[in-house]
């Protein structure tokens, strides 16, 4: 369903477009690529007072591209910026080579904020970063198999797969009524009901 049609006039002001792909390679590994590009919707004084930042000129533009194996493992990384508002900017792009070695599929928002917060990394990649896991859960299904007696690593994580919801009967009634354990851990089956022995009177 789409958003309700406002009913108030609006000027558009900022526009930020953001892309993820995936690409499976000959080799085995996957890229796993995303796109970040800002840009204004009208004319706008430049802060530094250098002049008009035209309608549609890109604020920020960047790319990332990681490429990961199928337990989706970094095993490379390059970040290209096409377009930046400040000189410093591309000092971020080195400290990009500190993921290899991380993991999408766990600690993947920890290991970002360890090797890359505040002036270590940039925050515009750092976003782009952090979402380009879900497009890896996306594409590398095997990444998250498991065995018949445990439910996928998705269920539990989201209202619609809630594991008293509609989809997981529908789908996965075997698991329906699981549960996910306070902190980590995987998800464990509804609670054995323990009966006390009847004791005799007399």
């Amino acid at each position: 369903m789409p958003l309700s049609t406002p009913t108030i006039s609006r000027t558009p002001q900022h526009i930020r477009q953001v892309h993820y792909r995936s690409f499976e390679r000959a080799d085995g590994l996957w890229d796993i690529e995303g796109e970040l590009l800002d840009t204004k919707a009208i004319d706008l004084p430049r802060p530094n007072g250098s002049g008009v930042r035209k309608a549609g000129d890109p604020i920020h533009h960047m790319r990332i591209r990681v490429t990961v194996d199928t337990q989706l493992v970094v095993q490379a990384i390059e970040a290209s910026l096409e377009a930046h508002p400040v000189q410093g900017c591309p000092g971020a792009l080195a400290g990009m080579q500190r993921m290899v070695g991380c993991s999408m599929a766990r600690g993947w928002r920890k290991a970002i904020d360890t090797h890359l917060a505040g002036i270590a990394g940039c925050t515009h990649l750092r976003e782009l970063l952090n979402n380009m896991a879900t497009a890896a859960f996306q594409s590398i299904v095997s990444a998250f198999s498991t065995t018949p007696d445990q439910p996928p690593a998705y269920l539990g994580r989201c209202t619609g797969w809630d594991f008293h919801g509609p989809a997981v009967l529908q789908y996965y009634p075997q698991f329906a009524g699981w549960r996910l354990p306070e902190g980590k851990g995987p998800a464990l089956p509804p609670a054995t009901a323990v009966t006390n022995p009847t004791t005799p009177h007399g």
